[in-house]
């Protein structure tokens, strides 16, 4: 079991390629069935960061691969959880 302070101390990184998302920030949990749908990692800032967010990655819980003592790690296509908001 874990808590979701834990989760949020943890890194996402991609399989894939690599990529380091960043932290959790959010969940999307289905309340009819008690499951964790996404996990939400926030996307890359504007201008080096300072200016905000527009993106985010909604990640399926069923893309983890595992979750380690430091990271999560995903199997994901980049450009399909990189949302607009």
């Amino acid at each position: 079991m874990i808590r979701v302070y834990e989760l949020r101390q943890k890194e996402v990184i991609n399989i894939k390629d690599g990529a380091r998302f960043g932290y959790i920030c959010d969940l999307i949990i289905d309340c009819e069935r008690g499951k964790i749908k996404f996990i939400i990692v926030p996307g890359p800032g504007k201008i080096f960061g300072f200016f905000g967010r527009e993106t985010e990655y909604k990640i399926p819980w069923d893309e983890i691969v595992q979750i380690g003592e430091d990271i999560i790690l995903v199997d994901v296509e980049t450009k399909k959880i990189l949302i607009e908001l």
